[in-house]
């Protein structure tokens, strides 16, 4: 039987625990308030899409469900970059490449598909309801088909016709590097031929904690027929990890691959580097691949760790991101290498 002196311990001690208990919600709840639900994403245009993201994420949903409906907002825009209006291939077709990735390293990607508006929702059904990550081309087509997707009509925005009309004229083919002088979802200013490309990524951690992310564009403006970048590539335009954090990039995806861009950031982020400083490494990485041809292109990469923390990091000035908390909603310029 227990002695009144071992109860009045036992309860002290009980009494403590509460107390902590009560002190560690108290905590993680202003933790929630401070730091989650929290979203952000690629370039200005991540604004309208962080809205719809945020109309989730604020109603305690899963940041799944608002990295896809996020970017959905930029799929239906009309602009040069991203969705079915969005510049073509130099054959004149538009290709479109996405991937989706959850807290549980669930994955699905779709690229080179045509006439789909929405390649981030097929994306999510080939994570959903196949056992691969990825499918492409016609085979892509044929799923997002039978899944009820409908074929649209293929047609240019205004903007991205004239860009068309504009490299038609001389067939060039060097990247332009994507500065404040050449926003990419303003009206295009192409010259020379020059080529020009981007990106929508998106990460978001919701109010229990778990990140998710998404990456949808149509590639690179009159790419070679059959060219892929790295924004359905899973841990090149996009990477998650629950336990340490979430990564996409934009820009010149080539160089992204080579160094497995995404998930590079996260394996320096889980070595207690902060965001920023794991995308400022991996910039410096690809800089010194590239050497003097370093200042012709442009990579951005965009992170947040796990206790929302965000930081980017970038080749050439010009590039921003948007983001969406309980305590601000704004755009946000970021470092760069030049």
């Amino acid at each position: 039987m227990i002695n009144r002196r071992k109860f009045v311990q036992s309860a002290a001690i009980t009494s403590m625990a509460f107390l902590a208990d009560k002190d560690v919600l108290a905590n993680k709840k202003n933790s929630t308030l401070k730091n989650y639900p929290i979203v952000v994403s690629t370039w200005e245009e991540g604004l309208n899409a962080n809205k719809a993201a945020w109309n989730i994420l604020s109603n305690n949903g899963r940041a799944l469900d608002a990295v896809e409906q996020g970017v959905m907002v930029t799929e239906s825009s009309k602009n040069c970059c991203v969705g079915l209006g969005a510049n073509p291939d130099r054959d004149g077709f538009v290709t479109l490449d996405a991937c989706i990735m959850d807290e549980n390293f669930n994955c699905g990607s779709v690229a080179f598909l045509e006439r789909i508006k929405h390649p981030i929702s097929v994306a999510r059904r080939v994570m959903e309801k196949t056992s691969h990550v990825m499918l492409v081309g016609s085979g892509a087509q044929q799923f997002a088909i039978a899944e009820g997707f409908p074929l649209e009509e293929q047609k240019l925005s205004e903007e991205a016709q004239q860009s068309y009309n504009n490299w038609l004229k001389t067939s060039g083919y060097q990247p332009n590097k994507n500065n404040k002088e050449n926003e990419l979802f303003a009206p295009s200013t192409l010259e020379n031929g020059d080529l020009n490309h981007d990106t929508i990524g998106m990460i978001a951690m919701d109010m229990n904690g778990n990140l998710s992310g998404s990456c949808t564009t149509s590639g690179m403006g009159f790419k070679m027929r059959g060219r892929l970048g790295d924004s359905p590539i899973i841990g090149a335009g996009l990477y998650v990890d629950n336990e340490v954090g979430a990564c996409t990039a934009t820009g010149q995806g080539e160089d992204v691959i080579r160094v497995s861009g995404a998930h590079a950031v996260i394996e320096l982020m889980r070595q207690g580097f902060s965001p920023e400083q794991s995308c400022k490494k991996i910039i410096e990485r690809i800089v010194k691949i590239k050497g003097d041809k370093a200042k012709n292109i442009q990579v951005a990469l965009l992170a947040l760790d796990k206790q929302g923390n965000v930081g980017s990091f970038c080749i050439q000035p010009g590039f921003s991101f948007a983001i969406r908390n309980n305590v601000s909603e704004k755009l946000i310029v970021s470092k760069s290498w030049f």
